[in-house]
């Protein structure tokens, strides 16, 4: 019998259309399937709580997967302490198991491509077979390039490309079967892991989540068979079931893009192509699945952007000192800043872990204009407190909204958040359900309580100030101060 093969699974956390998984059952003998929780490899982006706690019940969906295949997830910590790294689990499994390849799927971010890079270098320099795959994109961000051979920094041109390449490989159908070792090598019990809260802040995040594939099938049907006829023109209202909340099960692995991207083209052909009605809904939505692709082309080819502007004239950009701003950036966190949809969108954050779209776009505005707190601070509160938490959208999604990014939206371009909210929640049912203290506000005054008559707010038991704070800026004023910090660095130009 063939040799036993190591499957070593990051986040492409699925048994479908996974290519490592795929190669190592080709080989013909054993597959052993491996985790290894190496958190401080990951820094200065170590997964932060709410996707520690999503991962946690992830890799419990992965063990069941594996078990009903005849197979099990061998499960190993590093202990950095020691000097211990994933190589050197990698290395203790290889030599426990006779394995004569170890494969996986990749990454992309900076610090996990230079380890891997290492540790491929070092596998096959004591003759052990070491290969990565591409599970997690459509597009490999290294074969993409404009007309000049360079990274695309607009989206639009960078969305024409991706349609015109050739279609990514078709998805793989799951195993019915895995070949298992005679011996297992010992695993850690998931719990050891310690990825769940201590303290039971996550009580809601069961109700809103299934984490795993099964989770991930399930909530796609549900999209497809429910929003995605109206995607296009519903998406926007945070009140409504109408997005496919399947970004954290994209950032996890437990669905293929590529299997979505056939799946849906093949529903546009069959009703007519991409400028019918149908099409043109469900095209906006593969055009969301290339934004993400997007992010990782970005983060790929400029991978300081992390942490610092890809535009450098906004390293100059006066931020408040972010010691000075406590106050300011804890109301914001706590969703307390007296405009109902920044604090709804901020409670719905801690809540279950996930924001939606459009409230992203708001609230990030309101962060880095109205407060002109820099937009690493925002990136590095929904790093902690997103179950979705990914580098690459995460950051092109801040850097967008501050101004200092590929394809981003103008500095100039402030979110007033009470228009946003009068126009995307209009009837309130967003606002209602994270603020209830607000809930018997007439819709008149629900997106600027502090204008309401005494009258309206005694009957609707508020009071401002005690049951509900005053806004802690005027937007007016805030949208002229941004304006001027703009101008400082515009004329350094």
């Amino acid at each position: 019998m063939p040799a036993p093969t190591i499957v070593w699974f990051r986040l492409d956390l699925r048994l479908a259309d996974n290519p490592a998984l795929v190669a190592a059952c080709e080989q013909g003998g054993p597959v052993v399937p491996v985790f290894i929780w190496a958190p401080e490899e990951e820094a200065p982006w170590q997964p932060g709580g709410a996707s520690r706690w999503w991962l946690h019940h992830s890799l419990a969906a992965l063990e069941r997967e594996l078990q009903a295949r005849g197979s099990r997830l061998v499960i190993r910590r590093v202990d950095s302490s020691t000097g211990q790294s994933s190589l050197t689990i990698l290395q203790e499994l290889v030599a426990d198991t006779g394995a004569a390849a170890v494969y996986w799927n990749r990454r992309y971010e900076k610090e996990i491509i230079e380890r891997d890079s290492s540790i491929k270098s070092e596998l096959r320099g004591v003759g052990r077979e070491a290969e990565s795959f591409n599970a997690s994109l459509l597009f490999e961000p290294f074969e993409v390039a404009n007309l000049q051979g360079k990274p695309f920094q607009v989206y639009t041109p960078f969305w024409k490309h991706c349609v015109a390449r050739a279609a990514p490989p078709l998805a793989t159908p799951a195993p019915n079967a895995l070949p298992a070792p005679v011996d297992w090598p010992k695993s850690l019990p998931l719990k050891e892991l310690n990825l769940l809260p201590r303290i039971p802040w996550d009580r809601q995040f069961y109700a809103a989540w299934q984490p795993g594939e099964q989770g991930a099938t399930a909530q796609y049907n549900r999209f497809v068979e429910n929003c995605l006829n109206e995607y296009k023109d519903a998406r926007d209202f945070p009140g409504e079931a109408t997005t496919s909340r399947l970004s954290p099960h994209l950032h996890f692995g437990e669905i293929s893009p590529r299997s979505i991207w056939h799946e849906i083209w093949g529903m546009i052909r069959e009703q007519g192509g991409a400028k019918t009605l149908f099409g043109a809904q469900a095209e906006h939505f593969l055009k969301e699945l290339v934004w993400r692709e997007f992010g990782y082309h970005l983060l790929y080819h400029f991978p300081h952007t992390d942490l610092r502007p890809l535009r450098p004239q906004y390293e100059n950009f006066p931020w408040k000192d972010p010691q000075q701003a406590q106050t300011e950036l804890r109301a914001w966190q706590r969703g307390q800043t007296g405009y109902p949809i920044i604090d709804a969108g901020m409670r719905q954050l801690w809540q279950i872990g996930w924001q939606h779209n459009r409230v992203r776009m708001i609230t990030a505005s309101f962060l880095v204009k109205d407060l002109l707190i820099s937009w690493q601070e925002g990136a590095k509160w929904f790093w902690d407190t997103l179950v979705d938490a990914d580098l690459a959208s995460n950051t092109l999604g801040w850097q967008w909204t501050a101004g200092c990014g590929a394809d981003a939206a103008p500095y100039f371009r402030i979110f007033n958040p009470i228009t946003q909210g009068e126009r995307f929640d209009a009837a309130g049912h967003y606002v209602r359900q994270y603020v209830p203290e607000l809930a018997q506000l007439p819709d008149e005054w629900l997106h600027r309580p502090w204008e309401a008559p005494a009258g309206v707010l005694s009957t609707a038991g508020v009071t401002l100030g005690k049951t509900y704070p005053h806004p802690i800026v005027d937007h007016s004023a805030a949208r002229t101060a941004a304006l001027a910090a703009l101008a400082t660095i515009s004329a350094e130009k």
